[in-house]
Parts: structure tokens; sequence; C-alpha cells
């Protein structure tokens, strides 16, 4: 322990080697050669950076700025925000041109009166839309979400964004496509009127325990959102992926199943209680 070995005949021979090798590169002048490869190739690295350099500098032609049509309509629109809040978007259907969407708002006295969230107008430029026989026959069969997709008269709901006409059978705004009447299938909130207070039948039952004829009939319903904003009733909160995602809260999926297994009437009713535990 702690005295050096002496080297052993491989090692010895394995440097005798490395020397000879030495020698007969030099004498071939090798050595020389790969440095002046080397050179060479840096010199081409060098000239070719140059020239990618010189390109970017070239002068470009100047072309016209390509803007959407929905750009363009939104920049055309000169009236003034609070005579009208509109959004318009062109899009082509079946080959025709165009739609455009229009949420307006109307002044009375000092305050603006927004229009329901359920009854958005639409406004329909050179398009004749009209339901067909088989969407008209087929709009009721899931009462819960709606069985027709629409993206024209179909409204958003705020959990599970589907753009269905509504299944209830004596909605006229879905049945007959009268923009004049609200949506009997999806809910308006009475203090903000916006998008993120529309639910269907399906996801209001499920998610909040309430049910749509309760609402309708419920002048001050108030969506969860204006609900933990006013402070009525705590820790009842919006429950939708988007809104959890955030709180920082991971969605809770199809908690549905766990939350009826548990006793609770929905999934907003299972987060109040876990939200309750978690800040005592």
């Amino acid at each position: 322990m702690g005295r050096l070995r002496a080297k052993s005949d491989y090692e010895d021979i394995r440097n005798a080697r490395i020397l000879e090798n030495q020698e007969r590169l030099a004498s071939l002048g090798l050595k020389k050669t790969a440095s002046e490869l080397r050179s060479i190739i840096s010199s081409a690295k060098s000239a070719k950076i140059q020239e990618r350099k010189c390109r970017h500098t070239l002068p470009r032609i100047s072309l016209p700025l390509r803007r959407s049509d929905r750009l363009k309509q939104i920049s055309l629109d000169s009236t003034p925000v609070h005579d009208q809040i509109s959004y318009r978007r062109s899009n082509r259907l079946k080959g025709k041109v165009v739609q455009s969407l229009k949420f307006e708002s109307k002044e009375v006295g000092e305050k603006i009166k927004k229009r329901p969230a359920n009854a958005p107008l639409v406004e329909i430029d050179d398009f004749d839309h009209r339901l067909s026989p088989d969407a008209s026959a087929r709009r009721c069969n899931s009462k819960g979400r709606g069985s027709v997709y629409d993206p024209v008269y179909g409204i958003c709901c705020h959990f599970c964004r589907q753009k269905k006409l509504c299944g209830e059978e004596d909605c006229k705004r879905c049945g007959n496509l009268d923009m004049d009447e609200p949506c009997i299938g999806k809910t308006d909130c009475s203090v903000c009127h916006s998008a993120s207070g529309v639910f269907c039948r399906a996801c209001l039952k499920v998610r909040y325990g309430e049910e749509m004829e309760e609402v309708i009939e419920n002048k001050k319903w108030m969506c969860p959102h204006c609900v933990e904003k006013e402070g009525t009733n705590p820790y009842w909160i919006c429950n939708s992926s988007l809104c959890l995602k955030k709180r920082k809260m991971a969605p809770t999926g199809l908690a549905i199943y766990r939350a009826r297994e548990m006793g609770y009437e929905s999934v907003a009713h299972l987060l109040m209680d876990e939200l309750k535990r978690a800040n005592r």
C-alpha cells in the first residue's frame, strides 16, 4: 500500500509504439497537412457566415399587410363603444358568404342594458340559414344538451363548450330560429349577462345541482362567478376546467359519480365542502 508499482512490459511497448508513430507522421508531413486543412475549413465557414449576413441585409419587396376578414370588419366599425358592443365574424358556410354576429346593448338612462346571454342578436347577411327536416327532428332527442350543433344560432355552454341548439320542445329561438326570443334551454345571469353564466340543462344539474325550470323562474338567479363576487354563498365557485385552471386547481373530470357516492347533490357541493375543510 502506498508504493508505486513498476511499469509493466505492456506499458513500455505501448509508449515505444506511440513515439514511433509520432516520428513516422512527422516524417510524412501529415501534421502540417492537417493544420492546412483546418485553416481551409475555417476560412470556408467564415465566408459562408458572411454570405448569410449579406443575404439577410438584402432589401425585401414590400407587400401589403395581410389581415383576416374578421379584423377588417372590426376596423371598419366606427360605432362608439358605449352605443354598441359589437363582435363581427366572417365565415363561409356551404360556399356562401357571410355570417355576421352582433351583440348589442341599449342605453337606458345612464346605465347600459345588455341583451341576455341566452338571447344574443344574430344578423345574417346574404345567407339563408334554415334547419333541415332531419335537424328539426333530431333537435329534441337530447333534452340535456341538445342534439344539433349549429355554428350560427347555437349558444355555447360555459362548461361543456358545446354550441348546440337546445333540446327544449317549446323553445322558439332554437325551434323557429327566432332571434327575438331567449333560449329556454340555456341560463342567463341576472347580474353579468355574460357568456360565463350560460349553462345547458345537463351541466346545470350535474355540476351545480340546479334545475332549469327553477333558474328560469328565478329572475334574480346569479351564475357561480357572481355568487362568489357577491359573497352570498362562500366557497360556491365555478368548477369548469377553464376556471379551475385559473385558480391553479386541477379539473375535476367526471366527478359527479364520486360526488353522488359520497352523498353530495352535485360537483359544486363536493368542491364547496372540500374547500371548507381545507381552509379550517
